[in-house]
């Protein structure tokens, strides 16, 4: 029995775990409180920032040498679980910093890491990634700002879309069109500060869900920018941003996995306590069939991602097939399983007195944001297709 007990093979590392606890500690008692206030007000949970931030949680992916708490792959994607688990719109803190920073770390220079992931690794700003347009968004390849390079500077125009924490990020990786003739060869990527001359943000999109999670279009009108805030080569851009899609949406079927893990939570407990014809309804079949469909799906989104984030840590060949795969099963996972939150709790369950219907509203952007599912099936699909 002694050697079965040191079998560690698919089994978290010790760390891992402790950190799942430290991080569950932290928002059960400053993040969790704050979530349903974010989504009524659709107000940035500033107080959960601030909880995180204390706690080096707020973006733990930043390696050491910039200040950061230099958490892999996998400990990053269980912190924005457990964040989740509590509230998905302050999730996006750990998460969008994240997707911002990677084409740095992915790209940038030395100096240019140096200036930009220091502060963040401090928790005095947060950093957006502005890939989509009006007219481009699975698409894209086909977006219109431009880079138009002036001596040593680049003169950025146009519009971005769908920017999560916009106004409230201080900085933007920006990607625009530096050679129109090049298509996806010609777009380069940019560090933009919300500072810069010309820079502003349209209003508050009004969302269905992560409403503490400001969502704006970032607008750049003639925004000039020193020519060494490039991230990485001229007609690099695209490659970077889809290289760093490889390794976030890792971080979305985390936040999947997170929000629908809370929703099962608060079913169990509800199932466990409400009583008709004279027994409490967990002791129904019925419902314990759906709840096992939901633990089960749960745990087949977990172990993917958990898997993929591996993948990503290591930077292993296959990690495009298996982020695609990881964030399109939890996301559809969660979908499925906060919905079967709110019909388990019946009428309650589709009253904002509960929190199961915020969940299952902020569970469907995680099937949209970062590729549509129908995206990551092109996306697999062509993996497989080329092995």
């Amino acid at each position: 029995m002694a050697a079965e007990q040191s079998f560690d093979v698919y089994r978290l590392p010790e760390e891992h775990e402790a950190i799942r606890e430290a991080v569950r500690e932290v928002c059960a008692a400053k993040v969790a409180p704050h979530a349903a206030e974010a989504d009524e007000t659709g107000e940035f949970p500033k107080a959960s920032y601030d909880a995180l931030r204390a706690a080096d949680f707020h973006a733990p992916h930043i390696p050491v040498e910039y200040g950061g708490a230099g958490a892999d792959a996998l400990a990053t994607a269980i912190v924005i679980e457990e964040v989740a688990r509590a509230c998905a719109s302050s999730s996006l803190i750990p998460a969008v910093n994240k997707l911002g920073t990677m084409p740095l770390i992915l790209a940038g220079s030395e100096e240019l890491k140096r200036k930009y992931l220091t502060p963040v690794a401090a928790g005095d700003a947060m950093f957006s990634y502005c890939l989509s347009e009006p007219e481009a968004g699975s698409d894209a390849a086909s977006m219109t700002t431009r880079a138009v390079r002036d001596g040593d500077h680049w003169v950025l125009n146009g519009v971005k879309r769908w920017i999560t924490n916009a106004g409230v990020s201080e900085y933007y990786t920006v990607f625009a069109v530096t050679d129109p003739t090049a298509r996806s060869r010609g777009i380069s990527a940019f560090v933009v500060e919300k500072s810069d001359a010309g820079v502003s943000f349209g209003a508050p999109e009004k969302k269905l869900g992560i409403k503490g999670s400001p969502t704006r279009e970032v607008y750049l009108d003639n925004v000039r920018i020193p020519a060494d805030r490039m991230i990485g080569a001229d007609g690099t851009g695209f490659a970077t941003a889809m290289k760093t899609l490889d390794h976030t949406r890792v971080t979305i079927a985390a936040q999947a996995v997170g929000i629908a893990q809370g929703a099962l939570d608060y079913a169990k407990g509800y199932v466990s306590e409400r009583k008709q014809f004279g027994k409490a309804i967990a002791e129904f079949q019925g419902i314990q069939f759906m709840l096992a469909d939901m633990g089960m799906k749960l745990e087949a989104a977990r172990q993917l991602t958990y898997t993929a984030a591996g993948k990503s840590e290591r930077g292993d060949a296959d990690l495009t097939y298996f982020g695609a795969a990881a964030k399109c099963f939890a996301s559809d996972a969660a979908m499925e399983i906060t919905t079967d939150a709110v019909q388990l709790l019946g009428g309650y369950g589709y009253t904002r007195d509960y929190p199961v219907e915020r969940m299952m509203r902020d569970a469907k952007i995680t099937q949209i944001y970062e590729g549509t599912n129908q995206v990551q099936r092109i996306v697999m699909a062509r993996q497989l297709l080329k092995g």
